[in-house]
């Protein structure tokens, strides 16, 4: 989905976080709704944002709210967009996830309760906060830095 559509779809009604699964289908491609309202994971390596070292703010791709700093992303190896922490605390929120056998910790955009991806801990990195953001491609948008000077 284009940044131009998404933005049209995002301003008309109703608010994010008051639309209807059926209307986060109309919104969003089969793959972003898999991801973003479903919990889906894409696979490693093939997302947009893997690799990217654009400097910008990267934001929710369903609602627009911006959750992460390019400077707190980091290379993790694990084929993943992976950030240190978010812009602020009270832009993400997190839900404890048991599935497949393991207890992690799921991280939504606390604007539409998107699905972004997986926090863990204690990984060995060597970031300010011992954390790995490991986000999906297809729940971000980034918008490079010079785009938000224009």
């Amino acid at each position: 989905m284009s940044e131009e559509s998404l933005n049209e779809k995002t301003v008309s009604a109703p608010s994010a976080s008051a639309r209807t699964e059926v209307q986060w289908q109309e919104i969003l491609t089969p793959e972003e709704f898999h991801v973003l309202r479903q919990a889906g994971t894409e696979r490693p390596f093939t997302g947009e944002y893997w690799d990217t070292n654009t400097e910008g703010v990267y934001s929710c791709r369903a609602c627009g709210a911006q959750l992460f700093a390019s400077t707190t992303k980091f290379d993790a190896g694990c084929g993943w967009p992976s950030f240190y922490a978010p812009l602020a605390e009270d832009r993400v929120r997190y839900i404890t996830d048991e599935t497949l056998g393991m207890k992690r910790v799921e991280v939504r955009c606390a604007n539409c309760d998107s699905h972004m991806g997986h926090v863990f801990e204690g990984e060995g990195f060597g970031t300010p906060t011992d954390l790995r953001y490991c986000m999906n491609s297809l729940s971000l948008s980034l918008r490079d830095t010079g785009e938000a000077e224009a």
